[in-house]
C-alpha cells in the first residue's frame, strides 16, 4: 500500500467532543469518523484491525466446535414478546413498524432468534451439543451514546449460543468458551481479567466478564492477588465486618430518642452525636416497579443496588421520592428510619444483622433513635449481601488483602440454563423418546470495542503503539526524500521485498517532510518503522526503530527481512 492511495484522513488537534484516549487516537489516526451520536464509519486503517481481530475471534471459535452463521438484524416482537424481553431491554431496544404495523426490533442481542431457530430445527439428543455463532453490527439506543466505540448505538459484537442436553453438557460448552476467550484476548496482545459478574438483561446463573485493565475503564473490579478470585465490584461477595465498633458482645442499652436539629446526613449525625459513623443505620427507600421498599446498610457503607435486585427483582429500580418517603413515614428525608413502617418489605445487609445500640431515624423531624437492637426493634423481610466491596477487605476464597483496578468490558460469557428454552419452548427428545428442555448459554464479544480497548492500554504521548497480531500494517518504510533517486529507489526494493515475505508493509511515498511522516507513523501506530535516509547513503544501512521503543538500529539490506521476520514472530509468539 503507497500511503498516498490510502485514505486516512489524519487530525493534528484533539477533537473536542473525544473524551477519552482511544475516541481521540483513533480520531487523530483517521481509523473512524463519527456519523452520528453514538453511530461511526470504520475507515480502511480501522477495518483492518477489525477483521485481524474477526480472524482471530472466528480461528478459536471454530477450533472450540463453534459454526458460524449469519441471522436477521432486524427481528419480529412476537418472540421477545414470546421470551418477556420486549418490555425488560426498555428505552434501549430499537422499535420498528413495517407497512403493516407489524412491531420489529434491531437486534441488540440474539438469544431469542436463535432459540426460535433450534426449536424449529433440532429434535433429537443426537443433534447436541450445539455451538452457533456469528460477527455482526448490534443496536442499542444507548441513553447517552459516550467514549467513542466503548458506547455507541452500533457495534460489532461476536454472539455464540450453545445448546446442550443438559447442566453437565452445558458446563463443559462454557469451560471451552472462557478458554476460547482466554486464547482470543491473548492472541490480541492485551492485558485482561476474567471476572465474575451479574448477568443483567440477558439473565442466567452464571457470568463471567473479561475485563481489559485500563485507568479509563467504566467498570471496576477487585481481584485476589493470591488465588484467581476476581469479581465485578457490582456483585463481588462481601465478608461481614464485625468490628470493635459493632461487638456483638456490648452491653444491650435501653432504646432512647434524641434531638438532632438540623443534622439530616450520616456525618452531621455521627459528629453531632459523636459517635463512628459504622454505628448508624443507613435507610434508603426505593421505588420497585410498582412498590416501595426499604434497604438498609451501615452507615459506613455504599448501597449496591444491583445484590438489592438480586433480593427484590424488578424491572426497574430508582430511589423513591421525598414526597413518597413523607407519605409512608410521615417525615422528610434525614430523619427517617425501619422502626414502627407497616406494609413495607425491609432488606438488610448482613452487617445490620449483628449491630448492638444501634442509631436510625425516629420518623420525627429532628430526632433519631440511639441504643437500637435490629433483631428486635424492627422486623426485616431478608437479609443479604448488599453493600458495595471497598479495597483492602478481605477476599471472600482465601481471606487475602483485595486489590482493586478498572477495567474495559470486551467479552462476556453466560450459563443460561433453561431460561431462555422454557419460555420459547426449545426442545428435544432424549434417548428414551422424552422431552426435554435445552439447556442453554451465550458467550459474546464486543470486537469494536476490543480495538478501542486495545488503543486504551497501548499509547503513548504519540500516539498509539498496536499490538503486532492488531496492527494495521507491519512495517512503514519512509524514503527521506523522494526527490533523491536512489533513496526511492531502494525504499521501493524493501517494499516489495517484504511484499514478497507476506509481511504487511506500508511505504510513505507523500511528498512531505520527513519529520511530519514520522509523526504519522507515530499516530497511526505501525510496529515497525524504516527510515531510507543518509546512513543508507553512506553506510548502506537501514534505520529500523519499533514503536515505542527509544531506540534504533541500524541494518544491512541483506540482514533486514530476517530480522523483521524474527522480530514479528517472536512478538506475536510472545502475546499468545
Amino acid at each position: 500500500m503507497y500511503f498516498s492511495k490510502l485514505f486516512a484522513p489524519t487530525l493534528r488537534e484533539i477533537p473536542a467532543e473525544a473524551e477519552i484516549i482511544s475516541h481521540q487516537l483513533l480520531l487523530r489516526a483517521g481509523f473512524v469518523r463519527k456519523s452520528s451520536s453514538g453511530v461511526y464509519t470504520y475507515l480502511p486503517l480501522a477495518w483492518r484491525v477489525i477483521k485481524k481481530i474477526s480472524d482471530i475471534v472466528r480461528e478459536e471459535m471454530n477450533k472450540a466446535g463453534g459454526q458460524e452463521i449469519s441471522m436477521p438484524i432486524i427481528q419480529p416482537a412476537e418472540i421477545w414478546l414470546e421470551s418477556g424481553r420486549w418490555h425488560v431491554y426498555g428505552d434501549e431496544l430499537f422499535r420498528l413498524k413495517d407497512r403493516h404495523e407489524r412491531d420489529f426490533c434491531l437486534s441488540p442481542t440474539h438469544e431469542e432468534l436463535v432459540t426460535d431457530l433450534v426449536r424449529s430445527n433440532v429434535s433429537s439428543y443426537r443433534e447436541l451439543p450445539l455451538l452457533l455463532y456469528q460477527i455482526q453490527n448490534k443496536y442499542r439506543d444507548e441513553r447517552r451514546p459516550r467514549f467513542g466505540l466503548m458506547r455507541g448505538r452500533e457495534f460489532i459484537m461476536k454472539d455464540l449460543y450453545s445448546f446442550d442436553r443438559d447442566q453437565e453438557g452445558l458446563d463443559l460448552s462454557y469451560k471451552k468458551m472462557y478458554d476460547a476467550y482466554s486464547a482470543i484476548f491473548k492472541r490480541c496482545g492485551l492485558g485482561f481479567r476474567p471476572v465474575e459478574a451479574d448477568s443483567g438483561a440477558i439473565g442466567g446463573s452464571f457470568t463471567h466478564e473479561f475485563m481489559v485493565i485500563a485507568d479509563s475503564g467504566e467498570a471496576q473490579i477487585v481481584y485476589c492477588p493470591d488465588c484467581d478470585y476476581a469479581a465485578n465490584v457490582e456483585i463481588a461477595d462481601c465478608l461481614p465486618d464485625n468490628s470493635a465498633d459493632n461487638n456483638p458482645a456490648e452491653t444491650v442499652k435501653t432504646k432512647e430518642k434524641v434531638a438532632t436539629p438540623d443534622q439530616t446526613t450520616i456525618d452531621e449525625v455521627t459528629n453531632y452525636l459523636q459517635v463512628p459513623t459504622s454505628k448508624l443505620i443507613k435507610t434508603l427507600f426505593y421505588q420497585a416497579d410498582q412498590e416501595v421498599i426499604i434497604a438498609l446498610v451501615r452507615g459506613d457503607r455504599m448501597i449496591n443496588e444491583v445484590k438489592l435486585l438480586h433480593l427484590h427483582p424488578a424491572l426497574s429500580l430508582e430511589m423513591a421520592s421525598a414526597e413518597k418517603i413523607k407519605e409512608i413515614t410521615g417525615c422528610i428525608p434525614g430523619f427517617v428510619g425501619p422502626i414502627g413502617l407497616k406494609n413495607i418489605k425491609i432488606y438488610a445487609d448482613e452487617e445490620i444483622k449483628t449491630m448492638v445500640n444501634a442509631i436510625c431515624g425516629a420518623n420525627e423531624e429532628g430526632y433519631h433513635l440511639i441504643n437500637i437492637q435490629p433483631n428486635q426493634d424492627f422486623t426485616v423481610f431478608a437479609y443479604g449481601d448488599l453493600r458495595m466491596i471497598e479495597e483492602g477487605e478481605t477476599c471472600p476464597r482465601c481471606k487475602a488483602i483485595l486489590k482493586m483496578a478498572r477495567g474495559i468490558e470486551v467479552g462476556q460469557v453466560f450459563k443460561l440454563g433453561t431460561k431462555y428454552s422454557e419460555a420459547l419452548g426449545a426442545k428435544y427428545n432424549d434417548e428414551q423418546g422424552k422431552e426435554q428442555l435445552m439447556v442453554m448459554g451465550c458467550y459474546g464479544i464486543g470486537v469494536s470495542r476490543t480495538m478501542a480497548a486495545a488503543v486504551e492500554q497501548n499509547y503513548d504521548s504519540d500516539g498509539i503503539v498496536w499490538p503486532i497480531a492488531l496492527a494495521p500494517f507491519h512495517v512503514v518504510i519512509v524514503p527521506v526524500s523522494l526527490k533523491d533517486e536512489l533513496l526511492w529507489e531502494k525504499s521501493l526494493e524493501i517494499y516489495r521485498e517484504l511484499e514478497k515475505e507476506g509481511i504487511e508493509v506500508i511505504i510513505d511515498d507523500r511528498n512531505e517532510r520527513a519529520g511530519v511522516k514520522f509523526k504519522d507513523a507515530d499516530l497511526i501506530g505501525y510496529p515497525i518503522r524504516l527510515t531510507v535516509g543518509k546512513k543508507f547513503k553512506e553506510e548502506g544501512k537501514i534505520e529500523l526503530k519499533l514503536r515505542g521503543d527509544s531506540e534504533v538500529k541500524f541494518v544491512g539490506i541483506k540482514e533486514l527481512n530476517a530480522l523483521i521476520k524474527e522480530i514479528l514472530a517472536g512478538e506475536v509468539c510472545n502475546k499468545r
